[in-house]
């Protein structure tokens, strides 16, 4: 299995930013501590994508923080990005792996502990669990409970993070269960102060010995 670290897993989302105001809060949030990025694009082109993507690889090779490509396998391959992540309604799994090959990180999206199960056979790198909170993005979700990341934690020898509305002032709901990390947009994404943000989210998972 690659290397990687999720514990600070951040997402972005550039809806309502300028470009270079969105670049600079993805690399705020690598100086603040993120371990892992990945770019989240629903309604770009092709080529937008991927002409973004680039910026942001660029950002995250700086901090030696993998990117990961949300959806889309053709531009994590386009521009050799660490990984990609692929969700229910997305690619299977084990096609993305095929394309993508054995060095490169797939991600994979997990509600339930047969879907966390199905998804470590066809080759998933690590799971994103949730939502466990409302979410104030324009993804779909369905809310997942802390037994449930619990009990799919405990189901796969892969890292399992939980994700859904989570921030530095509701993540204690999750002390006591074996996740790999915390997976977060808004938090960092929406902050006033990005960097900082970032650093007090990772300094209260790691108080609640979540990462």
């Amino acid at each position: 299995m690659k290397k990687f670290n999720p514990s600070l897993y951040f997402i972005t989302d550039s809806t309502g930013w300028t470009e270079e105001e969105f670049l600079y809060r993805a690399e705020q949030a690598l100086q603040g501590g993120a371990t892992l990025l990945q770019l989240r694009e629903k309604n770009k082109s092709t080529r937008e994508y991927i002409r973004l993507a680039e910026k942001v690889h660029t950002i995250a090779k700086r901090y030696n923080v993998p990117l990961i490509i949300d959806d889309r396998v053709d531009v994590a391959l386009a521009i050799d990005a660490e990984g990609v992540h692929v969700g229910a309604e997305d690619m299977p799994i084990a096609t993305a792996r095929k394309l993508m090959g054995d060095d490169k990180i797939v991600g994979a999206t997990a509600k339930t502990v047969p879907w966390a199960k199905e998804a470590y056979e066809q080759g998933a790198d690590y799971l994103g669990v949730g939502a466990i909170y409302p979410t104030t993005t324009k993804v779909k979700t369905v809310l997942t409970s802390t037994d449930t990341l619990c009990d799919i934690c405990n189901a796969v020898p892969i890292p399992a993070n939980a994700i859904g509305g989570l921030n530095k002032d509701n993540i204690d709901i999750l002390a006591g269960i074996p996740i790999a990390g915390i997976c977060v947009v808004s938090a960092i994404m929406k902050a006033d102060d990005p960097k900082t943000a970032a650093e007090e989210l990772k300094a209260r998972a790691q108080e609640l010995g979540l990462c």
